[in-house]
């Protein structure tokens, strides 16, 4: 009996074993699947027999044979079965010509429709999953917790943590974009004091914190300094927008706040100049001034713009795919676009002193008023009257002159309630075809995400902004939260931090996502600072950025954060170190932007060149990257080659390429040669007199280290050829030093040039480690 016993058990441990085993996981066995085999003829865009694949409802309600192709429970039963299994070419699916599908996906298919057809809601639209208590944890930091048992469960161990200069250095990086202050690294020598989270909090009290950061979301909000297409005519104003957001981040303004500012500002009670200047996040899309141009058609672009940006920076939700059609492969539909799109039609532009009245404002605010009534009264007739689209170009290409040479400042503002644009769908995206016999769309959010409450008839930009950090905190703090986590470790725990639909990656360590999530909003208060502070002090992001050769074939691209990451420094970024390590760098927060030297070429290439650029003199020529005019058409190409994006949609992940272009450019520009010129005087200049010191000197500059015998005999050597060469062309030395040069012989002075190029071109030197 008792063996009898012992069989039973053991065969029931085995069934539920096998069971776990083969388990169908909707996201990993069938999402997949029917996205790729399925949605390109049966998901939003086509409905091929009136079948679709993007969402339970629909795949279960009758297809065009008035019969359900998918019958919950009984997969021989199926439609949608029978199809992928048939041998006649005419009925089967996938059609002749395409991949069929494997058999390990037919049977998962065949278990998920036989186990009910459960259609779990996305990972990214649920709401915050449990946490651990803190008992669980232990003495582990959380972060480290996940992480180890993701490691544990593969059976590899974390790699060591890095060396006290390598962390200072990354730190400094990630936090301020800039390398270690000299004091910082005499911190170092004291090995039982020094703490990365001491060093955090120095880092994050830093007013080059913000500008670090700020880049991040201007890449984010498409900022630049010109309106873009073919004229690209300067934006005077776009760098208070740029400021507001390095100040918010060197304040710490909460994200919720961060949110209602720059969607709704104006609509704030009694709003602020500040509040006002934060709505120009919406302005940075592109404006076309050219003449001919139809005022409405270009207006209904912008918002069209405003409407995807929204979707990709605070929902990751490529909602853009849903301006002309329902979306291929999420369940979004052609309306939830329009939703969206109704809280922004009603929006115009105003203008007004925000950054400094003049004596005479008020007899300026009504001249323009003048000009505003003139070409609003334009606008209305243009409705009806299509040649009046070159007058009224030429009115608003005017009073934006009259605004830039005034000192005007534009923002955003709500229309009022008897000039309110009633809002349709478009026919095929067309804002010709307005689908008035469907009646008007009023704003709302996309239906996966519930519903908006409002006390108002209806919802405004203030409610929607409201309504992402409350009633959707959970999608936008995941996706915040997950852009965060990228600056730090140069890769996402979802690996498209734009795309949380079921057409983008899920996360790698999904619990730790919604842990960091949930702390971010309800500990953090929306602090950025605060879940920077937790990242970095964790053992994780401290690991060393070592290859591990065991893991090259196992986790070549790093997903189960067994070590740090190694990457190029953004372009504005290797600018900045290559000035600071030469001590040109000015450390002044904030200005109008400057113009650094650039080709003379890239600035013809400019409407008519009609935009002539004049690069900056003293201080201004060496401002931080953050502060370069970033012109749409003409753009540095210091900042190009390096994947610097081109603010014509919003990037929250830059592109990483590494190519010859980028090390010629390294080598020979004007502005990295200007460089090493001004560091090879800083070496010169140095309280040391051998050049054994001198070489010491420059790689704690530039590197935060000394650099080993090896490494000194190869300069040496580079040294003393220089040194031999330039001795014999003096006119080339004098070439070589410009106009950086210091109180000693040419050839000693340009022998010292080619050393500190090859010091700033060394991979580690451009290199976050």
């Amino acid at each position: 009996m008792i063996r009898f016993h012992l069989i039973v058990q053991t065969s029931l441990v085995t069934m539920m074993v096998a069971s776990s085993v083969h388990a169908v996981d909707f996201e990993r066995d069938i999402q997949h699947v029917l996205n790729t085999h399925c949605a390109g003829c049966h998901g939003g865009v086509k409905k091929s027999g009136g079948f679709s694949v993007i969402g339970r409802d629909l795949l279960l309600a009758a297809a065009d044979s008035g019969q359900p192709a998918v019958v919950p429970g009984n997969a021989d039963g199926s439609e949608l079965m029978r199809r992928i299994l048939s041998s006649d070419e005419s009925e089967q699916m996938p059609p002749a010509g395409e991949d069929r599908l494997q058999a390990h996906e037919i049977q998962a298919l065949r278990d998920w429709i036989n186990d009910g057809v459960k259609w779990p809601e996305h990972w990214a639209w649920q709401p915050f999953s449990d946490v651990p208590s803190t008992a669980e944890f232990g003495d582990q930091h959380p972060i480290d917790w996940y992480v180890r048992r993701k490691l544990d469960s593969v059976g590899v161990e974390p790699s060591p943590r890095a060396d006290r200069t390598t962390l200072l250095r990354r730190l400094s990086l990630d936090l301020t974009g800039l390398l270690p202050d000299p004091a910082d690294i005499q911190t170092l020598d004291d090995a039982e004091t020094w703490q990365v989270g001491e060093a955090a909090d120095r880092l994050l009290a830093s007013p080059h914190f913000g500008e670090r950061w700020a880049r991040h979301w201007l890449d984010e909000a498409r900022y630049a300094d010109s309106e873009g297409f073919e004229k690209d005519s300067a934006k005077e104003d776009a760098w208070l927008f740029r400021d507001w957001v390095v100040n918010a981040y060197n304040n710490d303004m909460p994200f919720d706040d961060f949110t209602r500012r720059q969607l709704a500002g104006d609509l704030l009670p009694e709003p602020t100049a500040e509040d006002l200047i934060a709505t120009k996040f919406q302005l940075q899309t592109q404006f076309n001034l050219e003449g001919g141009v139809d005022s409405e058609e270009d207006r209904t672009r912008r918002v069209v713009d405003q409407v995807g940006t929204i979707g990709s920076v605070w929902m990751a939700m490529s909602i853009g795919c849903c301006q002309c059609h329902d979306h291929p492969y999420d369940p979004l539909r052609h309306s939830d676009f329009y939703g969206l799109y109704a809280f922004l039609n009603n929006t115009d532009l105003a203008a007004d002193f925000l950054a400094g009245e003049p004596k005479d404002a008020a007899k300026i605010r009504d001249e323009r008023n003048q000009k505003w009534q003139k070409l609003v009264s334009l606008l209305d007739r243009q409705i009806s009257d299509k040649n009046l689209s070159d007058d009224c170009q030429r009115d608003l290409s005017g009073l934006r002159g009259y605004d830039n040479s005034k000192g005007f400042v534009r923002y955003l503002t709500e229309r009022s309630a008897d000039r309110r644009r009633t809002t349709y769908v478009f026919e095929r995206g067309d804002f010709l075809r307005p689908m008035t016999d469907a009646g008007e769309v009023f704003p709302g959010v996309p239906i996966p995400l519930g519903r908006i409450e409002s006390d108002k008839p209806q919802p405004d930009r203030l409610d929607l902004a409201n309504w992402l950090v409350t009633s959707a905190a959970p999608l936008t703090a995941r996706v915040e939260v997950n852009k965060i986590w990228m600056h730090l470790f140069g890769q996402a725990l979802a690996d498209q931090p734009q795309e949380f639909g079921s057409r983008g990656t899920a996360p790698t360590h999904p619990q730790l996502l919604d842990f960091l999530a949930r702390w971010f909003v309800e500990e953090a208060k929306w602090s950025r600072k605060q879940l920077i502070r937790l990242i970095v002090t964790s053992d994780t992001w401290q690991q060393s950025a070592a290859l591990r050769p065991e893991l090259v074939r196992r986790d070549p691209n790093n997903q189960w954060l067994a070590r740090q990451n190694r990457f190029r420094v953004e372009a504005e970024i290797l600018r900045d170190i290559s000035l600071q390590a030469s001590g040109l760098l000015s450390d002044k927060v904030g200005g109008k932007s400057v113009f650094p030297p650039i080709p003379e070429i890239v600035t013809q290439q400019t409407y008519a060149g009609q935009n002539k650029y004049k690069a900056s003199t003293g201080e201004d020529r060496y401002r931080r990257g953050l502060y370069t005019f970033f012109r749409r058409t003409a753009i540095d190409p210091n900042l190009s080659t390096f994947d610097c994006p081109d603010s014509s949609l919003t990037k929250a992940q830059r592109d990483r390429s590494n190519n010859a272009l980028q090390a010629l450019a390294t080598l020979h520009n004007e502005v990295f040669h200007e460089a090493a010129q001004a560091f090879a005087n800083r070496i010169l200049k140095a309280d040391v007199q051998t050049d054994a010191e001198r070489l010491q000197f420059a790689y704690v500059a530039a590197l935060g280290r000394t650099p080993d015998e090896t490494e000194t005999a190869a300069l040496q050597q580079l040294l003393d050829e220089s040194r031999t060469h330039y001795s014999q062309d003096l006119e080339a030395a004098k070439a070589v030093v410009g106009d950086h040069a210091a109180e000693v012989e040419p050839p000693q002075n340009a022998a010292w040039v080619m050393v500190a190029r090859v010091i700033l071109n060394l991979d580690e030197f451009v290199t976050r480690g």
